[in-house]
């Protein structure tokens, strides 16, 4: 075995954990989106739990409607986290693998595709949550149009 293999070895192991250091960059992105969504949701929920004895008469509605986003978001930031962890653990197994010269191909293929569902289960939770955000947007508008209501 020639000197260099080692390092040559490690030097592999690092062009491989780089695609999944972009992939961190990308799941970090859209945990500020989520924890910027959720401060929203609590400001707004705050605001509507913080006026004394004058609940508008859709309060009730919407402070329903902003428990279940922030459910849904609730949910997206803890399938992400789990996911960044996810890839961290993937990215280790990478290096313990040539450390200690283990095959964990199949541990770091499982562990991918964990991380993968994850992240797209936490999509889903982020899309049901705007999704719940613009009904709440149709239903404002409608009740600013017909006070009465």
């Amino acid at each position: 075995m020639p000197p260099d293999s080692g390092l040559t070895e490690i030097a592999h192991v690092i062009q491989l954990a780089v695609a999944p250091v972009f992939l961190l960059t990308g799941v970090a992105g859209i945990l500020s989106v989520l924890t910027n969504r959720l401060a929203r949701i609590i400001d707004r929920t705050r605001v509507l739990e913080g006026v004394a004895g004058a609940l508008p008469p859709h309060a009730a509605t919407e402070l329903k409607l902003l428990g279940r986003r922030s459910r849904c978001v609730n949910l997206a930031i803890a399938l992400a986290t789990l996911c960044a962890l996810l890839v961290c653990a993937v990215i280790a197994a990478l290096f313990l693998g040539v450390f200690f010269a283990l095959d964990l191909s199949m541990a770091i293929g499982w562990i991918f595709i964990t991380a993968m569902l994850s992240l797209i289960v936490g999509l889903i939770a982020f899309l049901r949550e705007v999704h719940l955000a613009n009904l709440g947007l149709r239903i404002s508008s409608r009740l600013n149009q017909n006070p009465d209501c």
